[in-house]
C-alpha cells in the first residue's frame, strides 16, 4: 500500500480562491506522480460530484488512476456505472500545484465546499482531512459540524476496523 494521507489541517482560503495544500499532502501527491503537470507540478485530481456530498475528494494520480480502473470494472452501460462515471469522473478536475504548494479552487468544487458569492471577499477557511488513499476537502465549519455529529457515537472506532477485517 502506498503511504497513506493523515491528518487534519485548517488552511486560509484567499479572497482570489487560493490555498495551500498541506505539505505532508503534497509530498504523497509528488510521489504518486511521477510524470508531472505541464509545468513540472504534481496534480491533485478534486471530485465535487455526488448530491449529498459537503466535501470535495481528493485523489493523487495513482489514486485517480485506481478509481478509474474500479470504475471500468463495473458493467458497461448499467446504471451503477453511468452513475460512478457522472459523479466521481465527469464531475471532477485536475488541478497542478503551484511551485509555492498551492492551487486555485475552480468554481465548482467551491461551490461543493459552500463557499458561494462573496463567501470569499474577507477569505475563508479550508479543511483537508486525511482518508488513507485521499484526502477529503472541506469548508472548515461544515468539517467541524460534522466532526461533532460523529462525535454523539460512543463506538470505539477499532471494533469497526475488527469487524470489516472478520467479514472480509
Amino acid at each position: 500500500m502506498a503511504e497513506a494521507f493523515r491528518g487534519e489541517f485548517y488552511q486560509s482560503v484567499d479572497k482570489k480562491a487560493r490555498v495551500s495544500i498541506p505539505a505532508a499532502f503534497r509530498r504523497i501527491l509528488e510521489a504518486d506522480d511521477t510524470v508531472r503537470g505541464d509545468k513540472g507540478g504534481p496534480r491533485v485530481y478534486m471530485v465535487y460530484g455526488g448530491k449529498a456530498r459537503r466535501f470535495v475528494e481528493c485523489y493523487s494520480k495513482a489514486g485517480a488512476d485506481a478509481l478509474a480502473e474500479r470504475i471500468e470494472a463495473m458493467e458497461l452501460g448499467s446504471p451503477e456505472r453511468d452513475r460512478a462515471e457522472r459523479d466521481l469522473i465527469s464531475r471532477s478536475v485536475m488541478l497542478e500545484i503551484e511551485p509555492d504548494g498551492r492551487v486555485v479552487l475552480p468554481q465548482k468544487v467551491r461551490e461543493k465546499m459552500g463557499f458561494l458569492g462573496d463567501d470569499l471577499s474577507d477569505g475563508g477557511e479550508a479543511a483537508f482531512a486525511g482518508f488513507t488513499n485521499r484526502f477529503k476537502l472541506y469548508r472548515r465549519e461544515v468539517y467541524e459540524a460534522e466532526l461533532a455529529e460523529d462525535d454523539d457515537d460512543d463506538t470505539d472506532p477499532l471494533t469497526l476496523v475488527g469487524r470489516a477485517t472478520r467479514s472480509g
